[in-house]
C-alpha cells in the first residue's frame, strides 16, 4: 500500500489545524457571549481564542454565522454529554439531572444567542428544530433508562420534559427572585417513582 505523499500529509495537517482552531474560535466566542453578549467586539472573542481576526472571519464571514456556529456549538455538546453521563453516573436519574442541569446551562446561559437569532426568523426556526431533533433522542434514552431502572414514572415524554423544563426558564433574565433550577428540582422529585410502602 503506498505511503501518503509529503502533500497529502501536510494537507491532513492543514485541515486538523483548521478544524481545531474552528472549535477553540467556538468555545471562545460562546464564553465571550456569555459575559460580555453577542454583540462582543471580534477582537475579543480572537483574543481570548488565541487566533488573528482573520482566522474567525475566514471560519464566519458574519456575526450571525458565528452565533449560529456557536448555538450549534452548543447543542452538540449538550447531545454528546447524554450517553457519558448516562455510562459515568451512578444511575440512570444521577444521570438525567445532570443531563437535565447541563440544558438548563444551555438555555439560561444562550438566551441572548437566541435573542439574537430570533430577528433572523428562518435562522431561528432551523436551529430549534435542530436542537429538538438532536436533544429529544437524548432525553428519551436518559428518560427510558431511568424508566428501566425504576426511579421514574413511565408516562414522561421526551418532548414534555424538555418543553416544561424550557418554559420554566424562560423569565429568568428579567426577575433576580426568580430561579428556575429550584422548580427544575421539584419537577424531577415530581417524576420519581413512588416507592412501595
Amino acid at each position: 500500500m503506498p505511503s501518503e505523499s509529503p502533500t497529502g500529509k501536510a494537507s491532513a495537517r492543514k485541515r486538523t489545524d483548521a478544524l481545531r482552531n474552528q472549535q477553540t474560535v467556538l468555545t471562545a466566542a460562546a464564553e465571550v457571549f456569555v459575559t460580555s453578549g453577542v454583540d462582543a467586539p471580534i477582537r475579543q472573542i480572537a483574543a481570548r481564542a488565541g487566533v488573528g481576526m482573520g482566522t474567525i472571519y475566514r471560519h464566519f464571514p458574519t456575526r450571525a454565522d458565528l452565533v449560529t456556529a456557536v448555538y450549534r456549538h452548543q447543542i452538540e455538546a449538550c447531545a454528546e454529554a447524554g450517553p457519558n453521563l448516562l455510562a459515568s453516573s451512578e444511575s440512570p436519574f444521577d444521570a438525567l439531572r445532570q443531563w437535565i442541569d447541563l440544558f438548563v446551562d444551555f438555555l439560561v446561559t444562550k438566551h441572548g444567542l437566541a435573542d439574537a437569532l430570533q430577528s433572523d426568523s428562518d435562522r431561528f426556526a432551523t436551529l430549534h428544530t435542530y436542537l429538538v431533533d438532536r436533544l429529544e433522542p437524548v432525553s428519551a434514552q436518559l428518560l427510558n433508562a431511568a424508566v428501566a431502572a425504576g426511579d421514574i414514572r413511565p408516562d414522561i415524554q421526551p418532548y414534555e420534559l424538555m418543553r416544561g423544563i424550557g418554559n420554566l426558564c424562560i423569565g429568568r433574565d428579567d426577575d433576580p427572585r426568580y430561579d428556575p433550577r429550584r422548580l427544575i428540582e421539584l419537577l424531577l422529585q415530581g417524576l420519581r417513582q413512588p416507592r412501595p410502602t
